[in-house]
């Protein structure tokens, strides 16, 4: 089941689900959404692999860390980790909300667009 969690509950999803590894946030945006705007990672890893690019880059995400997947607001994000989910992914959570609630209710200084 993918948990859908807040940004501002994220940190607390991570100690609940990290069990002693680095979790890790996915940002599934595209390179110029990036550019628009970012997350800063404190207290977990962050790695960008655009959406349609997850297939071909499975290999390179660890089935042994919970991922956490962002997005603009939710909605690709969420379709990514119901795809991590059905190749054995097992600790997964969606950012309800994406990057734009990211600026709401975690950091202001992170641009809306």
């Amino acid at each position: 089941m993918i948990t859908r969690v807040r940004p501002a509950q994220l940190a607390a999803w991570f100690a609940a689900n990290a069990a002693g590894t680095q979790p890790l946030v996915l940002d599934v945006r595209e390179p110029w959404e990036l550019q628009t705007a970012s997350v800063r990672a404190e207290g977990f890893e962050l790695r960008a692999i655009p959406m349609g690019e997850i297939p071909a880059r499975l290999g390179e995400l660890p089935k042994d860390q919970p991922i956490a997947c962002l997005c603009h607001h939710g909605m690709r994000s969420m379709n990514v980790a119901a795809f991590l989910e059905q190749h054995g992914f097992e600790h997964l959570a969606n950012i309800s909300g994406g990057i734009d609630a990211w600026s709401a209710e975690v950091d202001p200084a992170v641009p809306r667009y």
